[in-house]
């Protein structure tokens, strides 16, 4: 079960059946499909995510979910982070805003506060993402949060029908201690 992250304007919580829409519909523009594994998303396509999730319990490792990242005033759904539990130490996280939300720093704010409890409550060793080389915005949130780019794959992925590149950022827990604690 995740515990709700408070987080000032928003608050990161488990996904809602009720979320679904909301999540469909701004997975479905084009410029925030534009990075993304998918090209068209479907509110069957989100309600087969939210039902494989049911299947395991949060932190479960090998398996992927997604958390709710909502306004705190109204709980209507503004974007999710992507939580991939590699082993028992190790995380992979992603991150998606609706274009309403996004330049407003919540995205920020929202991955800051979970690497925080990702280290902190959860007591994991070492975070990673994986962005297009081409996503300025994902890349330049990642480095504003601490992450530090380990590595540059050159036309690494045929995405999309043509060939791409990846940067790959990583966080250490004794890297993230450094900045924020004492």
């Amino acid at each position: 079960m995740f515990s709700p992250i408070e987080c000032g304007p928003i608050n990161i919580r488990s996904f809602r059946e009720e979320d679904l829409s909301a999540f469909a519909t701004y997975r479905a523009i084009p410029e925030v499909a534009r990075y993304q594994s998918w090209t068209t998303y479907t509110y069957e396509d989100a309600l087969s995510l939210y039902h494989n999730m049911q299947t395991h319990p949060f932190g479960t490792p090998g398996e992927w979910f997604q958390l709710a990242i909502v306004d705190a005033s109204t709980d209507q759904l503004i974007g999710d982070l992507a939580v991939h539990f590699i082993d028992e130490q190790q995380v992979e996280v992603g991150f998606t805003m609706s274009p309403t939300a996004q330049g407003k720093g919540y995205a920020t704010r929202a991955l800051s506060h979970f690497v925080e409890r990702l280290f902190t409550n959860m007591k994991k060793h070492r975070i990673i993402a994986t962005v297009d080389a081409l996503n300025t915005p994902a890349y330049t949130l990642l480095e504003r949060v601490g992450f530090r780019r380990e590595a540059h794959f050159i036309e690494n992925i045929f995405f999309k029908g043509a060939w791409g590149s990846e940067y790959q950022y990583a966080l250490l827990s004794s890297e993230w201690k450094e900045k924020h604690v004492g």
